[in-house]
């Protein structure tokens, strides 16, 4: 189900037909700007705004292509592999951690518990070594508590600077080739 939710959003934002406004007191009609040939994209702001956003939505906390965090197991808001954060994502699902033992525990007694498998959910549970999208805010408040797990800067998103510093994020830094 998320998948098709993912899919509907893409197709739905970057779809090359043009929106219709319709208001109820006046009959249906193609805003103008919007109006396109046939095989052309629409190139009026709002539909600027939206590419801009999903573009800088997909970088990196290093200004980057956003890189995958893990498809064993599966993570990412909509389980795709990476920490991408959209407007569905309200929890910021952005830090691409390597989970370890201390941290689990700690994200457990917070009332998260990621290291039980739910095969009712398809959810194997993340281990000590797995990669997970972690939800911006619970890495803050393990980074406070001394138990930040470390991350993946080239699959994190640049979205979670909206709650973590980059600072911080990089005190905590495993490159891709040291890791495990």
């Amino acid at each position: 189900m998320a998948h098709l939710r993912a899919i509907f959003f893409v197709l739905r934002e970057h779809s090359a037909l043009p929106r219709v406004d319709n208001h109820h007191d006046s009959p249906a009609r193609v805003p103008q700007g919007d109006t396109v040939p046939s095989g052309h994209k629409a190139e009026s702001p709002a539909r600027k705004a939206v590419e801009n956003n999903m573009h800088d939505l997909a970088k990196n906390v290093l200004g980057g292509i956003l890189q995958p965090c893990s498809t064993d197991p599966m993570t990412g808001f909509f389980r795709t592999g990476d920490c991408q954060v959209t407007e569905e994502d309200v929890g910021n699902h952005g830090v691409c951690i390597i989970a370890n033992a201390e941290f689990l525990a700690f994200s457990r007694s917070r009332g998260n518990d990621l290291s039980t498998p739910h095969p009712e959910f398809d959810f194997p549970g993340v281990k000590p070594g797995d990669r997970w999208c972690l939800c911006s805010a619970r890495w803050q408040e393990a980074l406070e508590a001394g138990k930040a797990p470390q991350v993946v800067l080239e699959s994190t998103s640049a979205a979670a600077l909206e709650v973590v510093r980059l600072a911080d994020l990089k005190r905590y830094a495993v490159k891709l080739d040291q890791e495990k």
